[in-house]
């Protein structure tokens, strides 16, 4: 095993204090880690871990050579990044929701193609978070919390889940006073992803349910506005992608006091500290113009 490897997994088992989480977060077997932690005691010739019932602990002899390490790994990355390339270039991979991205991401992968000639794009518009390690990606737009702290998320803005319905329809059927009498109304659901027959109302600690008996269930997002805007009934959908219809009168917003709370909209990446430039780039760039957009208004 590359020596400066065997010193970040130690580094990794000292800051993750156990050798499973260590094995976790750097993607490799737990056998793997311990067999680099024993090479490495081995080759100091003391201790440098002691294991517990609950967990491990670094010795004396251990914090000492984690904190050199830290400093090798470091002035090793800045070594590298000194000698990396200074011209933006090469494959840059980017996911983003289906709507989101067509609407919004791709004018600004057309405008980064036509300022960096070097750069060749390609970008995977999917509803499901794509994993960025598992499946090569650079950069992601994410919609929702961010829950996995190994990566570095950069906020853009705010979107709401919104319930709407056409001119005419509240007209014939009038408008729904509280979340429970929509099982009065007809419901317009997506079925994208196996999503659940119910819409949940209000703060996410105390949150309302209601369960749906819907009328037409559509598994996109843009038959759904289309549905909607025909009188087929009421829908919920993302507020940046009723923004339109909602400014043309096309659409109405129904139950706003019942909303629930706000949905950040975020750029995410592995490492901002070791992103290649080609990565930093568009990640600056990304965020100049996706931070603008009105449809991301708290």
């Amino acid at each position: 095993m590359d020596r400066l490897d065997e010193l970040a997994i130690f580094v990794a088992v000292v800051q993750q204090g156990s050798l499973a989480a260590a094995a976790r977060k750097l993607r490799r077997s737990a056998p793997a880690v311990t067999r680099a932690v024993a090479s490495l005691e081995q080759r100091v010739g003391a201790r440098l871990v002691e294991r517990t019932t609950r967990r491990l602990a670094p010795t004396e002899a251990g914090l000492r050579l984690a904190e050199r390490a830290c400093a090798v790994l470091g002035d090793y990355q800045q070594a590298v990044l000194d000698t990396a390339p200074t011209q933006v270039s090469g494959l840059l991979r980017i996911t983003a929701p289906v709507q989101f991205g067509r609407k919004f991401v791709a004018p600004i992968v057309m405008a980064f193609l036509e300022q960096y000639p070097q750069i060749d794009i390609e970008m995977q518009l999917n509803d499901r978070n794509l994993d960025l390690i598992d499946e090569g990606l650079d950069i992601a737009v994410r919609i929702g919390h961010q829950h996995d702290s190994s990566r570095v998320a950069r906020r853009l803005g705010w979107v709401r889940r919104v319930t709407v319905a056409s001119p005419a329809y509240l007209a014939r059927c009038g408008e729904p006073l509280n979340p429970a009498q929509l099982t009065d109304h007809h419901t317009i659901i997506g079925t994208q992803h196996g999503a659940l027959r119910e819409w949940r109302f209000g703060p996410q600690e105390n949150h309302e349910r209601v369960r749906l008996t819907p009328r037409l269930m559509l598994n996109d997002v843009e038959s759904q506005l289309l549905a909607a805007r025909a009188g087929q009934g009421i829908a919920r959908l993302l507020s940046y992608q009723v923004a339109d219809d909602l400014a043309a009168g096309s659409l109405v917003r129904v139950l706003t006091s019942f909303e629930p709370q706000a949905l950040p909209v975020q750029l995410v990446a592995n490492q901002v500290q070791q992103m290649p430039l080609k990565v930093r780039t568009f990640w600056d760039f990304a965020f100049a113009q996706l931070s603008q957009l009105r449809q991301l208004a708290s």
